[in-house]
Parts: C-alpha cells; sequence; structure tokens
C-alpha cells in the first residue's frame, strides 16, 4: 500500500522520467552515429549531365567529412534516388525517402516542377528542402523556415539580361523559347517583367516539352518575327539542339540562356557549334585548370573517384554540401530541425573555394541574388562582363 509520502515520489519519478523521455524523444534520420540525408536528382534522364554530376560531388564532401570523424561524432548517409526529370518518378522517390529511409533533410533537389510537387509532403514531415538544384523563386518564396535556396533566380537572371541586352546592345525585339513547365515559366515571367518595365513587349514566344528534339518550327516562327534577342528557358539538350538549328538557318541571333544551360556540354560541343551562345549564371564556372590551388585539389579529387572532371553543376553541388556541414556542425550535438535550421541561419558571407559568396540570416533563407553574364569562345565559357549584373 502506497503512504502519502511514497505516492508523492513515485508522482515525481513519473514526472522525471516522463521529462526525459520526451526530451529524448528521437528526431527523424537522426541517431547517436548517424544524420540521414535524402536527395532526388536526375540521373538518366534529359539532365542526367546535371543530375549525376552534382550528387556525386556532394557524395564526395559527405564521404570526406566522415573520413575526418563525422560532425559531433556521426556520419552521414547520403541516399540518391533517380527522377529521371520526371514528376511521378519524383513523388514516388520522396515517399521511399520522407517513409522508409526517414531522412532528416533533403540536399540538392533536382527540377523545379519536382520541387513543387514534393515540398508539401516533405514539410509536412517537418523535413527542409535545403539549396535544390533548381533556381526557381518558389525555392525560397514565400518564405518558409524550411526552404533554403542557393541561386540568384532565373526571373532575377533574365531580368538583368533584358536589361543589358538593351542597354548595352542595342536589342529591342525580345522573344522566348522555354520549357512549358514551372521553370521554363519563371524564366519567361522574368522577360516579360524587365521588358515592360523598360516599355517594351515580348514580340513572340514559342513553349516545349522538356523531351521535345526538333525546333525547327519553333526557330523558324521567332525568326519571322524579326526577334533579335532570344531568351531560353531550356536545360542543355534543347539548348545545343536550338542553337544549331539557328545556326543552320543562317540566323545569327542573340541567343541567351540561364542557370540550367550554363554546363560545360553545352560549351563544348563539337566544332564550336554553340559558341557566341551567351548563358546568365549565379556563379562562375572554374575549369579544373583555374590556378586556384583549392580548385584544383577539389577537380583532382574528383575526377580521381569519378573518372571525369567536374562540371559546373558538380561544383555547385560540393559547395552546398560544405554549407549543409557548416549548418550541422553549427547545430551542436543536440541536432533537431530547429537547430539545424538555426545553424543554417547563422551562415553569412561564406565565400566557397570557386569565388562564390552566399549569405543566410533569420529570415533570409536566399544565399546570393548575383549573376553573372558568361559567353561561349572556344569550346569554354568565358565571362563578358567581371561584375554581376543588375536591374
Amino acid at each position: 500500500m502506497l503512504t502519502p509520502r511514497s505516492t508523492g515520489a513515485a508522482l515525481a519519478l513519473a514526472l522525471l522520467f516522463g521529462t526525459s523521455a520526451q526530451a529524448a524523444d528521437p528526431v527523424r534520420g537522426v541517431t547517436a552515429t548517424e544524420i540521414v540525408i535524402g536527395q532526388i536528382t536526375d540521373l538518366s534522364g534529359v539532365t542526367a549531365v546535371q543530375g549525376v554530376n552534382n550528387s556525386d560531388a556532394i557524395h564526395l564532401a559527405f564521404e570526406e567529412i566522415n573520413a575526418k570523424g563525422g560532425i559531433h561524432g556521426r556520419k552521414i548517409k547520403h541516399i540518391v534516388e533517380d527522377n529521371q526529370y520526371q514528376v511521378p518518378r519524383a513523388v514516388q522517390a520522396m515517399n521511399k525517402l520522407l517513409n522508409n529511409d526517414n531522412i532528416f533533410l533533403a540536399l540538392g533537389n533536382g527540377g523545379t516542377p519536382m520541387n513543387d510537387a514534393n515540398m508539401p509532403a516533405q514539410f509536412a514531415k517537418n523535413v527542409p528542402n535545403v539549396l535544390p538544384l533548381t533556381a526557381a523563386r518558389l525555392m525560397y518564396e514565400p518564405y518558409n523556415r524550411l526552404k533554403f535556396g542557393q541561386f540568384a533566380s532565373y526571373y532575377d537572371q533574365m531580368r538583368a539580361a533584358v536589361k543589358y541586352f538593351a542597354e548595352k546592345r542595342g536589342r529591342k525585339a525580345f522573344c522566348v523559347m522555354y520549357q512549358d513547365s514551372d521553370f521554363g515559366k519563371d524564366v519567361l515571367a522574368g522577360v516579360v517583367a524587365q521588358t515592360e518595365a523598360m516599355g517594351m513587349k515580348v514580340v513572340a514566344t514559342t513553349a516545349h516539352k522538356p523531351t521535345d528534339t526538333d525546333f525547327n518550327a519553333n526557330v523558324s516562327k521567332l525568326k519571322d518575327a524579326g526577334c533579335d534577342a532570344i531568351m531560353l528557358g531550356t536545360i542543355v539538350r534543347d539548348t545545343n539542339i536550338i542553337v544549331q538549328t539557328a545556326r543552320k538557318m543562317s540566323w545569327n541571333v542573340d541567343l541567351i540562356g540561364q542557370f540550367a544551360a550554363y554546363d560545360t556540354a553545352v560549351a563544348s560541343l563539337p566544332g564550336g557549334a554553340t559558341d557566341g551562345f551567351f548563358c546568365m549564371t549565379p556563379a562562375l564556372y572554374a575549369y579544373p585548370d583555374d590556378p586556384r590551388s583549392a580548385v584544383q585539389d577539389f577537380a583532382k579529387r574528383f575526377k580521381a573517384k569519378y573518372g571525369r572532371d567536374v562540371n559546373f553543376h558538380g561544383e555547385v553541388g560540393y559547395t552546398a554540401a560544405q554549407i549543409v556541414i557548416q549548418a550541422l556542425q553549427n547545430a551542436g550535438p543536440d541536432l533537431t530541425v530547429d537547430n539545424f535550421v538555426a545553424g543554417l541561419e547563422k551562415i553569412s558571407n561564406y565565400k566557397d573555394i570557386f569565388g562564390t559568396e552566399l549569405s543566410f540570416g533569420p529570415n533570409q533563407h536566399h544565399g546570393s541574388s548575383k549573376s553573372f553574364l558568361t559567353v561561349v569562345k572556344d569550346g569554354r565559357w568565358m565571362p563578358v562582363e567581371q561584375s554581376a549584373l543588375a536591374y
């Protein structure tokens, strides 16, 4: 039989154990020895040249930190799923990562429409979407404590490009060729906004599917419309085909892409097919022969592991992984989503080995708003202006 004193003691113990149990509630994707990070990107579809390199560089960064003992005693487990640049595949993959793999966060998810489709499910389970491989505004707008974007948006890149080509090159008849997706529409929105701001109108547009390979009719339509600058909401394969199609028509119109087209697979097309193609980019690609020792060391490590040179999207993936590593270190050993978010928000004026600067804050989940104009020359990307462009 319990006495009042023993009853009070039992209640105190119960409260103590209850409080301890509550404090020890498990955090999804986190154990005493492991942090599970998921990634969904294109490994075998039309943008695989970007997704493979990006995920490989992220994996390399995590292997390197794990070899040093991990973060506060925890090793990172990096799980990558192939979305083939298709929304249904991306949704299926996210379901696996959330419900089977129990990920702590998602890093570097590829594709604007794929991220848009998956973020609601992620956020319902309190899983952050960190530095996805897309420059769409929706990656950081509207503000959500679980969303962090890495790049100047397609919208901002296109506005800056229109302003530059109108003011510096005298272009007046702007047209747009874009993928009929959330990504392409973000590019279109930037062109429309800036032309309107400058008292102009978009002369003509064409939209296509990401898998389309014949652009003769599209290019002919814009040529007949008298376009003197074509802004492209395209990625790699469609960019290459469109540029070659215009050149075969002997039409030397200015063609201007953005982050998704800024790839060595575009610049190095055989025979100089893309020489003269312009592209906006939130950061400048550091070629493996870059004189900076840190860049060369990374390029050598990447090539030794994967047997090929790292491309631009590999470099931005390596930076994304370093940002997450820093945020996890800032979060301390008591890792929770709240501590991780606070740890990422502490990262300000971060400069990666390639020269890119990123800053975050409590209400600033957009790492950079800078964008640069580059052009293909002799099979390599070259900056047109050394300073970032604005509008």
